[in-house]
């Protein structure tokens, strides 16, 4: 900022001002402000003076909403509100810094930053606060402390710096040079010389650096070279201070009038798109500061030194209404600033005070603050209580006063002897991890313990040496034992370990021995598998969502539905919800309610994930309901039939999971509104008792006061009109068919009610057993406890294990009367209703699953469900009709008790999400699953790309007349682009360790006639946009180049992934054989479940087992005489030549041939390659004594078929999947299209 126009008075304020650190107060400062704020002896206010009354903010409209004291009498020479928390940072003109925190401004951080020179500009940092002085520059945290001092020349008079990147800045004054420094190395990486002197001010946009003169010019400056662009000679005086927002630029500043400078009360506006000037914008005040503050419009705030404040457009005309003064303590504004989030303004005064300006009551300062860390409470006056019990507690937390005396513990050597202190045994939790290398043992450090602290404890109780001789010494068989963990192995995390072969070698069948599929955790935001197993396992929701097919592009039903033939399809293989998952992504609700998690967020633990399955669980609801009830017209993809569910009014999940809810607001001036709206879940609600013990609750009378709430609260009432305390209740009309109830357990308060009403069922549930009652203080003997679970005694009860943490019943009846009250009661599996039970009004539900989060320090938890499988999944899948619950982690299920699925450990199994179905759900719905894919997806389409012109079409599209049928060949090859780079380890023994593979995404998909007249002509080559972020193009692998995916400039035939997929899918149900190389990696990334019958991988057709396998590109040229993948790959002609190396694997092992003939060409085929390191040789492959005939020809030229108009240029470019012709070689052939040579793969797809 420049001082030039300011009192001279005050440049060089007077010590006088603030004689001696005296707490005497300046006689020019207001003493009603200072009241009630206590003053230390060094003249310190400690606390923030709040605003004399109560300041009602309009929204919309700023108001004055907190004043501090920063340092009183010293004037205030720059504010700064923090960029990354809730702070407001001050500096003076001592060279003091203060910070206050929030909006009541209350005093966080002060510290003196220059002894001698004023504080001219503050920048915050991500772990810190840069402060520059006249010839200094300071980097120190928030606390005070130095992060490091950069002293500059003497000579040096620096004014402003601009942060460029986050360790790159740009420091300038009133010398002739701006200095770039590298905050890493605290060093001077450039000095950039400017032509005019006097840089005071610099700002930044993406286009220029815009600095600011003493003189009154305003530089633009290039943002790589600090070279002049243009130059706007703004004022004849100098310039005060300027703003750029768009592409407007604005100044205020002096004139020279009458051999003096005066400020010029038009502000000058610049068009940075033309490069000139146009209108002045005339003001009613003296402008000194100003600040664009863009949020519906693009507002301009300009301050006047005096106090005075406007706002108006830059383009329009000034309003005197719009003006309002800023209450200073002190007569003049020192310095002004904006929070990012546009919410506050700031102010200082010549007498050292902060004044916040809000335009809310609640206002923050950033967007998205991260927490502050406060400083431990002073516990000078209180000593800490020592537990004596506790053998790590130091004893020096003791105060000894000094003293020259013998001290009563000092014992002489006569009457002491020394013991040698026992080792300590090493940590359990060491010793389970611990990895051996030869002799030496690696594992990291718990930190359990402090470095070199160790018990005071000479002697060991029996207890510890039994749990020591426990701990097993060898690594062996650590993962079995139980008393070392407290969460059952089943419901751990489980993690997929990645080899070499990436999956191929992990056995899944380990952890599953079913024939349903689980879902594998690796993907960003797979916490919801378990949500996506209970909507699955819903018959009615399996069928809706596979009968729903939409034109949107990113539908979560369409792609649930496609996720879920996938599970309908697998045999006990996992599957993956990769497609739905990036469907999900792009929802903008999702990241909105921050169900949208980070790699990190999930790798740290940070989030509460019980928390947030249950605001997915609400979102996943009301999404599929909007989305399967837009029915507009046909709800077919490309003119498939009709849904069989529903009407267009209403969707399935409605009917399902919704019910109207009555809600009545009672006023206490008697007025009642009544409004009926419908939910699709409930949250439980549990009682605010303080009493102890807690009362008992059955789970019932929880739920009925969770879906019939009252309450009482402010709300609006247009009778009284204004707020007033209302009684609200909550009633229900009708009964759901699902009852979805979210638990929220999020606190320790409502962990501590489950645990205790389960512990009152556990009484009842005993007393019903054994007939007695067990008191809390009772002790029970083990042959008691024996005799109740004994089934010999008479009774056929569970276990005693089984009862115990249960508080849910396996069924609930509800039953809505006449007058429409609810009633609801714990029920029993085995009940039926009576015959006087209206089956209308009375709903008897079972338990179908529950969500849990388990709670583990270790991997930061996850989250598992138990579900109730139906008879009909296990018809389909097995053959036979019962019923049976599964616990679900990921891709581990595992068969479990009834009672299992309602037990919560609170400690470490906390419930989230209950689902309780209708008995005799099914039978209301129409279970048929119609396949809504058509032929029509195979028809042509148009691309997505704006450039792409059909004489650059690389592919026909099938007629009606050629549409495949079962059987039929299909070649097939993908291509994939990286998402996210693979994150591995180095163990200490050198080997690495993959963490989490690389996310890969599918960028063209190639399929290729199989047989006809046209054989090897493409009928699908498409490009797959993409919206997500791509990090590696592997161009040398797949051929896509940067912009190939991009609509806006790619030449290629673009489409969705959905568009794509739902041809191969259609492909996959008519019944088509794929046939290709490596295609099981390429299914697994377009996610994909193909059955294995309609698979043939032509790496696995030239395979000998336990040995490497063979790239296409060495098979081409062995067996077929081809030179692949010269510089790129390119899918059309991969394709082509995994159908040629098919047909050659056809011509060498004929049926009813002899295998060992084709085990002799394989054993040739490792030997030759074995020879040349796996590499090409110059000459031509040998012929083999079973290849006869002579070799069909390296291309066959299919003819266009008939009837159809499409003109094909053919060019010899890489990438188009088409080449010239070529003069046919001696054998069969017909002339027309060629087949072409088909691309090196990702290393990780197939080897080279």
């Amino acid at each position: 900022m420049n001082f030039e126009g300011l009192d001279p008075s005050l440049a060089e304020y007077a010590p006088p001002l603030h004689p001696a650190l005296d707490p005497v107060l300046d006689p020019h400062l207001n003493p009603s402000l200072l009241q009630n704020v206590e003053l230390d002896p060094e003249g310190v206010p400690l606390e923030g003076i709040a605003v004399p009354e109560s300041v009602h903010l309009m929204e919309g409209m700023y108001s004055e909403l907190h004043t501090a004291v920063s340092e009183v009498g010293v004037p205030v020479s720059v504010s700064h509100f923090d960029l990354h928390e809730e702070m407001l940072w001050v500096g003076n003109h001592g060279g003091h810094a203060t910070s206050f925190f929030g909006p009541t401004l209350e005093r966080y951080s002060s510290f003196q930053v220059n002894s001698s020179d004023d504080i001219r500009q503050i920048q915050s940092l991500e772990n810190g606060v840069l402060f520059l002085t006249k010839t200094n520059l300071k980097y120190m945290s928030r606390g005070g402390l130095i992060i490091f001092d950069y002293l500059m020349d003497e000579s040096e008079d620096m004014h402003s710096l601009l942060l460029t990147d986050s360790s790159t800045l740009l420091v300038g004054g009133l010398q002739n040079h701006v200095i770039e420094i590298d905050l890493n190395t605290v060093q001077e990486t450039q000095k950039y010389t400017v032509e005019v002197p006097g840089i005071t001010i610099m700002r930044q946009s993406n286009r220029f650096f815009f600095c600011g003169h003493t003189s009154g010019k305003v530089s633009l400056r290039d943002l790589r070279t600090f070279v002049v662009e243009h130059e706007f000679d703004a004022y004849s005086g100098s310039l005060s201070d300027f703003d750029v927002h768009g592409n407007l630029l604005v100044t205020c500043g002096f004139s020279s009038r009458m051999n003096g400078l005066a400020c010029d009360r038009f502000l000058k506006v610049y068009d940075l798109r033309m490069m000139r000037a146009t209108t002045p914008l005339q003001v009613h005040i003296d402008p000194f500061f100003l600040r664009f503050i863009p949020t519906y419009t693009s507002r301009l705030a300009i301050i006047s030194q005096t106090g005075q404040c406007q706002f108006c457009e830059p383009t329009g005309l000034a309003n005197p209404a719009d003006i309002f003064h800023v209450n200073t303590v002190g007569p003049l504004i020192m310095t002004f600033d904006v929070s990012a989030s546009k919410q506050a303004l700031a102010f200082g005064d010549s007498e050292g005070c902060v004044h916040l300006w809000a335009d809310s009551p609640e206002v923050t300062f950033n967007a998205y603050s991260r927490e502050t860390d406060f400083a431990l409470p002073c516990m000078v006056d209180t000593l800490p209580h020592l537990d004596w019990n506790q053998d790590l507690v130091p004893l020096s937390l003791i105060p000894v006063p000094l003293t020259s005396d013998t001290l009563l513990s000092d014992w002489p050597a006569a009457n002491s002897a020394p013991a040698p202190r026992r080792a300590p045994p090493v940590d359990p939790e060491i010793l389970r991890t611990m990895k051996k290398v030869g002799f030496i043992g690696y594992a990291p450090n718990p930190r359990t313990k402090l470095r070199n602290q160790i018990p005071y404890r000479l002697k060991e109780t029996d207890n510890e040496f039994d749990s020591f001789s426990q701990v097993p010494e060898s690594p062996i068989g650590r993962e079995e034992e139980p008393h070392l963990y407290m969460v059952a192995k089943k419901y751990r995390k489980v993690t997929i370990k990645y080899s070499k072969l990436g999956l191929e070698d992990f056995d899944f069948k380990h952890y599953n021995k079913t024939l349903f599929a689980g879902l594998e955790p690796h993907i960003p935001n797979a916490y919801c598998n378990c949500m996506i197993q209970v909507l699955y396992f819903l018959e009615p929701v399996r069928c809706l969502v596979q009968n729903h097919l939409c034109q949107k592009e990113f539908c979560l039903g369409c792609e649930l539905g496609l996720l879920f033939h996938m599970l309908d399809l697998s045999r006990g293989d996992p599957c993956q919800g990769s497609n739905f998952l990036r469907a999900f992504r792009t929802i903008p609700e999702a990241s909105a309610l921050g169900l949208i998690l980070a790699d990190s967020d999930e790798a740290t633990g940070k989030v509460n994930l019980g928390r947030l399955i249950q605001s997915w669980n609400r979102f996943i609801l009301t999404q599929l309901h909007q989305e399967t009830q837009e029915q507009e017209g046909p709800q077919a993809y490309r003119g498939a039939g009709s849904s069989s569910f529903g009407s267009s009014g209403d969707s399935v999940i409605g009917q399902l999971f919704s019910c109207e809810m009555e809600n009545c607001s009672m006023c206490r001036c008697g007025k009642e509104t009544v409004r009926v709206s419908s939910t699709l879940l409930f949250t439980l609600s549990y009682p605010e008792s303080t009493e102890k013990p807690v009362k008992d609750y059955e789970f019932a009378q929880i739920l009925k006061r969770s879906i019939c709430l009252e309450q009482n609260t402010q709300a609006w009432c247009e009778n009284c009109e204004k707020y007033q305390p209302t009684v609200q209740t909550r009633n229900i009309r009708c009964l759901p068919d699902v009852l979805v109830i979210n638990c929220e357990v999020n606190s320790s308060k409502e962990a501590d009610f489950w645990k205790t009403q389960a512990e009152y069922a556990f009484q009842r549930a005993m007393m019903k057993r054994g007939g007695f009652e067990i008191t809390k203080g009772k002790e029970i003997s083990l042959g008691e406890w024996k005799e109740l679970g004994n089934p010999d005694t008479g009774h056929s009860y569970p276990s005693v294990e089984e009862l115990k943490n249960i508080w849910i019943p396996h069924a609930i009846k509800m039953r809505l009367t006449k007058s429409k009250e609810l009633d609801v009661c714990n029920w029993s599996e085995s009940n039926e209703l009576s015959p006087t039970d209206d089956p209308e009004s009375v709903y008897v539900y079972d338990l179908m699953a529950t969500v849990v989060h388990i709670l583990d320090s270790r991997t930061g938890g996850s989250l598992v469900g138990h579900i109730k499988v139906g008879e009909t999944y296990h018809q389909r899948k097995e053959g036979v009709t019962h019923q049976q619950w599964y616990l679900f982690n990921d891709f581990l299920i595992e068969p479990v008790d009834k009672c299992e699925a309602v037990q919560f450990d609170m400690s470490w199994k906390v419930p989230a999400i209950l689902y309780y179905a209708r008995r005799n759900l099914n039978a209301k719905y129409n279970l048929v699953i119609k396949n809504p894919i058509e032929a029509s997806v195979l028809l042509a389409e148009a691309s997505l790309a704006r450039k792409q012109r059909k004489c650059h079409a690389t592919f026909i599209p099938l007629m009606l007349s050629e549409m495949p049928q079962a059987g039929d060949l299909v070649g097939l090859d993908a291509e994939f682009v990286t998402l996210n780079e693979e994150e591995a380890e180095l163990r200490s023994d050198g080997t690495k360790s993959t963490i989490k593979p690389s996310q890969m995404s599918v960028a063209r998909i190639t399929c290729v006639r199989g047989q006809g007249p046209n054989e090897g002509v493409p009928f699908i080559d498409d490009y797959i946009s993409t919206q997500e972020q791509v990090v590696d193009y592997l161009t040398q692998y797949s051929g896509i180049k940067p912009g190939d995916l991009d609509a806006k400039i790619s030449s290629k035939h673009l489409t969705t992934l959905k568009s794509t997929y739902l041809k191969l899918r259609f492909l996959i149900d008519v019944g088509v054989k794929f046939v290709g190389h490596g295609l099981q990696k390429d299914f697994r990334v377009i996610n994909l479940m193909v059955p294995k019958d309609q698979v043939i991988d032509t790496v696995y057709l030239f395979h000998i087992p336990r040995k490497r396998m063979i790239s296409l590109r060495f098979l081409a040229w062995y067996f077929l005489d081809l030179k692949i993948q010269g510089e790129t790959h390119d899918s059309i002609e991969d394709a082509r030549t995994a159908l040629q190396l098919y047909r050659k694997y056809l011509e060498l092992s004929p049926q009813g041939a002899e295998p060992e003939d084709f085990r002799k060409v394989l054993k040739g085929l490792y030997e030759k390659g074995r020879k040349l390191d796996w590499k090409m040789g110059p000459c031509s492959p040998p012929c083999w004594p079973c290849d006869r005939a002579p070799r069909p020809p390296a291309r066959s030229s299919p003819g266009t078929p008939r009837g159809r108009r499409t003109h094909v240029e053919l060019e010899p470019a890489a990438g188009t999947g088409l080449s010239p012709p070529l003069p046919d070689p001696p054998g069969p052939g017909a002339p027309g299209l060629p087949l072409a040579a088909p691309s090196p793969r990702p290393p990780a797809r197939a080897p080279s």
